[in-house]
């Protein structure tokens, strides 16, 4: 069946044909929330410009330089700049008002390393080094300027091509089954398919878990009066209710195994039968299934039924979480500030909430950022938020220790890499272990490892 393929690095951590791709995501500007973020590629560049304009632009001057104006009124008009210089890229003060921070230190030139946050003014950029592999190399991109699918919007490349696919997914009639953890945004994105597969009739989201499962049936299929106790009059079912449109099944690894079968017959043959029906009706509806369980487990536990599996994985995409695409932060504050109205238009983040928050781990995704925002928005008394106004778990992000500027940054490598080693012993080699225990991404660890030249393979039967 269709799905996203997922590859396998070799030994080293390095898939074979992948390349580093060097970019600066501007993360946050704290005076326009509403703006999101902003990527720029830098391979190929020499410099890239950076200070204060009346409006958010990115200018190529040349072949090999850029210019970034942001319009961020603690930004000096030349703030700073990036400059390339044996095989490093540079960062360095240009004599700003404000000053130039990394990692919350202030520098007058630093060498950028992947995951570095640089603060100008209220704006917050994190610089990264994104592992590619064998296709075009993602270009400059400002989702502001362009117009683009709500739910679909990334910055981070390899999420962007994965949308892409997706978006060529939904004009199909193919099912589709959304993977990832609670929280993560998969109902957004389900509307989103609707949006794309332009059919013609209403999206309908269920949840599957919140139905008494002596309900399941009549909720989804519908009932004739007098089917059951309390069957006062007809009713059609979500989904019927879903003819000619799209019906998410959200938490479907909670629909009893008793309800199945009717799903599948309404997957396989394209009609429903109602409960206290002898007749079936027909249906036309698109099906996207939605968990955050391991579906594949429940079918090995025989609480699944493999073949509702097979017909509902038409093409199965999953959602990383908030902690994996840390860069879209901005983009996603804009995104629920402007559907939940939360705050005032002239609300503002200084830069030292906004490095907490990207620093934050976000174990409830996309849902916890929501009501971080709301909270700090009631809390915040003069129409800033700082640190003091975000909740604790995530202020106290800042305590954590950072890669800081040059002079400060050997010892903690050194930490660190033995920190490493240390776990990928104690997990014989296997990085998501290493992750869970650090309380890190996967792919941060892969970063590291890769920063240090650890082979985790080398791990695997110690």
């Amino acid at each position: 069946m269709p799905t996203e393929s997922t590859e396998r690095s070799p030994p080293g951590g390095h898939p074979a044909g992948a390349r580093i791709e060097p970019y600066l995501f501007l993360v946050i500007e704290g005076a326009r929330l509403a703006a999101g973020g902003l990527r720029v590629a830098l391979a190929g560049l020499d410099s890239l410009e950076l200070g204060r304009g009346d409006e958010r632009a990115l200018r190529r001057t040349s072949r090999v330089a850029a210019a970034l104006s942001v319009p961020d009124p603690r930004m000096s008009g030349e703030h700073a700049r990036i400059v390339r210089r044996d095989g490093a890229y540079h960062l360095e003060d240009a004599a700003s008002t404000n000053g130039t921070l990394v990692n919350g230190t202030a520098v007058t030139s630093h060498v950028l390393r992947d995951d570095d946050l640089v603060a100008l003014g209220q704006t917050v950029f994190v610089y990264r080094e994104i592992e590619e592999e064998g296709v075009a190399r993602a270009r400059d991109l400002d989702p502001s300027a362009e117009t683009m699918q709500a739910g679909l919007l990334t910055l981070e490349p390899g999420l962007a091509r994965r949308f892409e696919r997706l978006a060529r997914v939904a004009p199909s009639p193919l099912s589709i089954l959304l993977l990832g953890e609670t929280g993560t945004g998969k109902e957004v994105l389900a509307r989103a398919i609707h949006t794309l597969s332009k059919r013609p009739g209403p999206f309908v989201a269920v949840n599957c878990g919140a139905i008494p499962a002596n309900l399941v049936e009549s909720h989804l299929f519908g009932h004739l009066r007098g089917a059951f106790s309390g069957a006062f009059k007809d009713e059609p079912g979500m989904v019927r209710a879903a003819n000619f449109g799209t019906l998410l099944l959200d938490e479907i690894g909670d629909l009893p195994t008793s309800s199945q079968a009717a799903l599948l017959r309404v997957l396989q043959e394209g009609e429903v039968l109602p409960v206290g029906s002898s007749q079936t009706t027909k249906v036309d509806v698109r099906v996207v299934a939605a968990t955050h369980m391991p579906i594949e487990e429940l079918i090995e536990r025989g609480v699944f039924r493999r073949d509702l599996y097979a017909r509902l994985a038409g093409y199965s995409f999953t959602l990383p979480p908030l902690r994996e695409r840390r860069v879209d932060l901005g983009i996603l504050v804009a995104s629920l500030l402007a559907g939940k109205g939360g705050a005032p238009a002239s609300a503002r983040l200084d830069a030292e909430a906004s490095r907490a928050m990207l620093r934050h781990g976000w174990p409830m995704n996309i849902r916890e950022l929501e009501q971080c925002l709301r909270a700090a928005f009631v809390l915040d008394e003069d129409g800033v938020v700082t640190l003091e106004d975000l909740p604790v778990s995530v202020a106290s992000s800042l305590g954590t220790p950072e890669p800081l500027a040059e002079d400060a940054s050997e010892g903690r490598d050194e930490d660190l890499r033995r920190e490493l080693l240390v776990r990928l012993v104690d997990a014989k080699g296997n990085v998501t272990e290493v992750a869970r225990a650090l309380g890190k991404a996967r792919q941060q660890v892969q970063r590291w490892l890769r920063r240090f030249g650890i082979d985790p393979e080398a791990y695997r039967d110690k």
